[in-house]
């Protein structure tokens, strides 16, 4: 499953990497489309010049027709269906079979010849009329219709944007090893991208309003007809060829060194322009970079485009797609983008089949996004983020994408940059540099597989170098050797700075959040603010344990977090810290006010601030079976917090404990909602809060 036999001549092996430019683009694409806006369809035709790079003589092509698999929502990916959910909750016009799409194949011919041809399971089977020797070539021409997807695929329109991939049929990869071509479809549940680099002329029909981006040298002939254009296309070596359009794209160039760098966003917010350039200028960066340490980037342009893909960005040869710009975004503390930059140099430079070996593409674009962040002084996002993690998983990291399941980020990404690190470690990085360039050379604008780079790297570093990679590999449960591991106390300093930094980011999402919000309380403490637990003493047993339950949760995270902090039980010993140590400390109070001494001495006060936030102190506090949480400024220190936990009974019963728990956990975090006050009733039920919503609380939902 997932190949057709290509009726090949005697076994060989894969052929070598050259520096021919004719063998590096075995394939010419040449591609008229004409877009017709008001119906979302593509109708174009396409001729392809394809050279048999192979020893096999063969009787067919095959092209992957990747849009069918907009057929059926079965077999769409997976990793769009909450953004789908959301935007059909927010367009009921839409029925499903709007977000639904696919190619139909209208003819193949050569010359005037048809050709016999079947397109079936994302696969189009085309009969040669001669069989094609080695070194042959054979043109083709493919008459085609698509049907854009509405929503959010890879290929699909929403709003006012074009997504642009898959919308062609593209040459599947021969392998004459196994004498067959690749067929399977596209991963419904990862990625599914092999192809060969090729040379690509693509004229495309579009309104004249709209501004089209594509890889390659771009070109436009304006008033071919009333109201459109021609946005001309040329890319050679380039593996896969994309388009985004929209009549609202602004685009900002930049020019240095030979290498122009473009972003096409929409310039719908004041600002947002300077931010742009930040992007630019970081992406200049981060391929200068690469290019260091690799091997050159060869393109004389590079382009990244603003869409409203949520909680991904996406990489193609030549071209990222990223998501909205923020107001809050920050490109130097970026790091999604620059695992898509790296991603220049494995997967469209550096090729490889991403269905069976992700790792080569998505395990060395995460060890470079790390690799730039240490060499630019970044050690929470540096090498540290590699060392921290001594997690085992029961899947080796040279596993499928079908073998590796919805596990694909831990072993491709985080397992996968742990043996590349270890493999940097144990040699140095001037040796490690030495081999990547090495494997460029060998590779660039080839496919690479993972035999191929433990063979670079015996050849290169040595037989023992090769061994150990190739243990990490394919052995389950890699951990990285202990020597390169953090120790103990490196962990619980690294682990409270990512909290810090976390928390920080976090919080600034929101413009104009108020000082009093719960999650606030954690921020300060992480900056270094002292913090105190002060619980209520004149309680019953009952009421005691669940107290001690409530700090063992809370100090729980703030140990994890590195965070110091006094719990105070007794009150004579509250009396003595209440006018120095607690004057300057953010407060979390625990348990019934009545029985509190710290909210008792100071009710006052506490009511006032209260007030300010809208919270009615008196009157929550008097209902029974009450209990919830608040926050205010501390009673006699503005720059301080207060957040008192309280139930307005003996102690909480068992059926709202549980409840009451989560809130606390939920309250504290930077995931959820930004609470001020929240009221819930006897059996754990929210009544009444007060928050501020969190943008980024829909990255961490649970399905």
């Amino acid at each position: 499953m997932g190949s057709t036999a290509a009726y090949a001549a005697p076994e060989s092996t894969i052929s070598k990497a050259t520096a021919d430019i004719q063998t590096q683009a075995p394939i010419q694409y040449q591609i008229q489309a004409r877009l017709d806006e008001k119906n979302m369809t593509i109708a174009g035709s396409e001729s392809i010049t394809y050279r048999n790079t192979s020893k096999d003589t063969l009787k067919q092509l095959v092209f992957h027709t990747y849009a069918d698999a907009n057929l059926s929502k079965s077999t769409q990916t997976t990793m769009f269906e909450r953004s789908n959910e959301e935007i059909s909750k927010n367009s009921p016009d839409k029925k499903p079979e709007d977000f639904l799409g696919g190619i139909d194949i209208q003819r193949v011919t050569n010359g005037t010849k048809a050709l016999d041809f079947s397109n079936k399971n994302q696969a189009l089977t085309v009969k040669l009329e001669q069989p094609l020797q080695p070194g042959e070539t054979v043109s083709v021409q493919v008459g085609f219709d698509v049907k854009i997807p509405y929503g959010s695929q890879r290929l699909s329109y929403y709003k006012d944007i074009i997504n642009g991939a898959h919308w062609f049929p593209v040459v599947s990869v021969y392998d004459e090893t196994k004498h067959e071509w690749d067929t399977k479809p596209y991963s419904p549940t990862f990625e599914t991208d092999y192809y060969t680099s090729a040379d690509y002329e693509v004229q495309f029909d579009v309104p004249e309003q709209y501004q089209v981006m594509m890889p390659g040298t771009i070109t436009t002939r304006n008033n071919v007809e009333i109201g459109r254009k021609v946005v001309s296309a040329v890319a050679q070596n380039t593996r896969e060829f994309v388009f985004f359009a929209s009549p609202n794209f602004k685009v900002d160039s930049v020019t240095r060194n030979g290498l122009t760098v473009e972003y096409y966003y929409f310039d719908n917010q004041p600002g947002k322009k300077k931010i742009v350039d930040g992007y630019i200028d970081q992406a200049f960066k981060v391929i200068n970079f690469y290019s260091d340490k690799y091997g050159k980037y060869p393109y004389p342009e590079f382009r990244i485009v603003e869409s409203y893909v949520e909680g991904v960005a996406i990489e193609y040869s030549r071209v990222i797609q990223m998501g909205q710009i923020g107001l809050n975004s920050d490109p130097e503390q970026d790091t999604v983008f620059v695992h898509e930059i790296a991603h220049q140099w494995f997967h469209a430079l550096i090729g490889n089949n991403s269905e069976t070996e992700s790792f080569l593409d998505e395990g060395f674009a995460d060890f470079s996004m790390v690799y730039f962040a240490e060499k630019h002084g970044d050690k929470l996002k540096g090498f540290k983020s590699i060392q921290f993690d001594d997690s085992t998983i029961d899947k080796a990291i040279a596993s499928t994408n079908e073998e590796v399941g919805d596990l694909a980020s831990p072993v491709f990404y985080e397992k996968g940059r742990q043996a590349i690190y270890q493999l940097y470690r144990s040699v140095g990085e001037e040796k490690f540099d030495t081999f990547m360039k090495a494997y460029f050379k060998r590779y660039v604008y080839q496919n690479a597989t993972i035999e191929g780079l433990l063979q670079t790297i015996e050849d290169v570093l040595g037989a023992e170098a090769r061994n150990d990679m190739k243990q990490a590999l394919y052995q389950p449960n890699f951990v990285l050797k202990p020597e390169y591991q953090l120790s103990n106390e490196e962990k619980t300093a690294y682990l409270h700075d990512q909290f810090q930094l976390l928390y920080e980011s976090a919080l600034t999402q929101v413009p104009n959040l108020p000082f009093e919000t719960m999650s606030r309380v954690m921020d300060k403490a992480l900056q270094g603010e002292p913090l105190a637990i002060v619980l209520s003493d004149q309680v019953s047993k009952s009421a005691s344990k669940q107290q001690e339950f409530m700090v063992s949760q809370l100090t729980t995270l703030f140990d994890l977090s590195g965070l110091k902090y006094d719990v105070i039980r007794d009150r004579q010993i509250l009396k003595q810290k209440m006018k120095k140590e607690l004057a300057s400390s953010n407060v979390i109070v625990i348990g019934n006010a009545q029985s509190n001494g710290w909210v008792q001495a100071l009710k006052s006060n506490i009511m006032d601030r209260a007030d300010k936030i809208g919270f009615q102190w008196k009157k929550t506090m008097s209902q029974p079976s009450a209990n919830g949480a608040y926050v205010i400024k501390h009673p006699y220190n503005q720059n301080r917090l207060m957040l008192h936990y309280y139930w307005n009974e003996d102690h909480l019963n068992n059926g709202a404990l549980e409840s009451y728990l989560m809130k606390m956990q939920e309250s504290i975090g930077f995931t959820n909602a930004y609470y001020q006050y929240y009221v819930l009733d006897k059996n754990g039920k929210v009544t009444r809060d007060k928050k501020v919503d969190n943008p980024l609380s829909k990255f961490f939902a649970e399905e």
